[in-house]
């Protein structure tokens, strides 16, 4: 495996975190801990678990983690859109924070393809994938 950080995706996603930690510091913290902590874990969930995939020894370990970061990404997905609906942070910086979680997603995916297919394996795409 190669090391986590030559990975696009895991910049990709490592900015993701960082940007809805900036999200969610403007959030008001009033009955909105847990889900302020839910946006920052899922966010983080997905280069975490990219990089725990890298370490692993075989393909079809790194494929489990990326299975995992690709429904953290979901996850994280809706919580996005409950804080745009419930006016609990700017629709406008949401949106763009749901953008860029798509975005990750369809790479991950990829990624995911290439590595099943070096095992001589195929995947279902997920949903939105």
């Amino acid at each position: 495996m190669q090391p986590y950080r030559n990975l696009t995706v895991w910049r990709f996603a490592h900015e993701l975190a960082m940007d809805v930690r900036r999200l969610t510091l403007g959030m008001p913290r009033t009955h909105n801990t847990e889900l302020i902590e839910q946006l920052r874990r899922s966010s983080q969930s997905i280069p975490a678990n990219i990089a725990e995939g890298c370490g692993r020894q075989t393909n079809r370990d790194f494929a489990k983690f990326l299975q995992i970061a690709i429904g953290s990404s979901t996850e994280l997905e809706y919580h996005l859109q409950f804080c745009a609906d419930a006016d609990l942070a700017d629709r406008v910086e949401c949106d763009a924070r749901v953008a860029d979680t798509v975005r990750v997603r369809k790479m991950l995916v990829g990624l995911l393809k290439r590595v099943l297919a070096s095992d001589g394996r195929s995947v279902p795409v997920p949903p939105g994938g």
